[in-house]
């Protein structure tokens, strides 16, 4: 009989083939490095999602460059069409383009900005929300103060590497949103997000919690601001949190939307099967 670890990798590989990552499955996928130690994923269907966003890094006009894991993905992705729809509704005439990518972690993300995505794309604005994969659903046996630690680290190289490839850009640092798999896991966040905070200069970095509109005060999320199935990924309502707090600095560094927009078409799964 597999023992219980095998049977977790093998079903995380086949669900990373296509697409797929349960939320507890989340932690298998994590690179056996250091948070800000860039690391490819090695799926198939990741290997095309990134040849894809190397190719749309070149086509359009990129003014706002959002860049994530799965809850960045989804809202600009043409496999989740509701979603991709509440997108083009609140950034239609700001060129905004999505280049997030499902159960990447820091490392993931950290390799696919050191090869290519980032390259020649001048953006104004970035917008990066990245992380909760490395926190997880669990916190280690001897506490959580390395792990934020070392998430901290991973996300302050991600701000290096987008600040040497488009220094001219405003970054909008994300605070890491919460999550209810595992209340426990609620601390970690919080002094991740402390950490972040810290990072910004009031000038080409800014930080923005909007935890405080997603959440009560010990984290337990309002009533439909994620999905139920998994308490991790947003709703339109949650969605929706997120754009009303982003609309406001976007007006302030570009102006209004204009009333064409040249971005880049959006992506999606390669593995995705759309229904009509």
């Amino acid at each position: 009989m597999l023992s219980r670890t095998i049977f977790i990798l093998i079903v995380a590989a086949i669900l990373a083939e296509t697409g797929i990552v349960l939320p507890a499955l989340v932690s298998a996928q994590i690179p056996p490095v250091a948070a800000d130690q860039p690391a490819p994923r090695v799926d198939r269907n990741s290997k095309v999602a990134h040849e894809q966003l190397l190719d749309k890094a070149k086509k359009g006009v990129i003014d706002i460059y959002f860049e994530g894991d799965s809850i960045t993905r989804r809202w600009g992705a043409t496999d989740y069409p509701e979603l991709l729809a509440h997108w083009t509704q609140n950034f239609f005439g700001w060129n905004a383009a999505n280049f997030g990518w499902g159960a990447d972690s820091i490392q993931n993300i950290l390799w696919r900005l050191h090869n290519g995505e980032l390259d020649g794309v001048h953006p104004k604005i970035i917008v990066l929300l990245a992380g909760t994969n490395n926190v997880g659903n669990t916190v280690p046996a001897g506490g959580d103060e390395e792990k934020a630690a070392d998430i901290t680290r991973g996300l302050k190289a991600v701000l290096d590497v987008m600040q040497a490839k488009a220094p001219e850009a405003v970054i909008i640092l994300m605070g890491i949103f919460p999550r209810n798999d595992n209340m426990a896991v609620m601390p970690t966040i919080s002094k991740i997000n402390n950490n972040l905070a810290g990072f910004a200069d009031g000038k080409k970095i800014r930080y923005l919690n909007i935890n405080d509109r997603l959440a009560d005060k010990d984290g337990r999320l309002f009533d439909g601001m994620m999905h139920p199935f998994d308490k991790l990924h947003p709703t339109i309502k949650g969605y929706q949190v997120w754009a009303d707090a982003l609309k406001p600095i976007f007006f302030e560094l570009l102006g209004p939307p204009a009333k064409e927009d040249h971005a880049p078409p959006p992506t999606g799964d390669p593995s995705a099967q759309i229904k009509p």
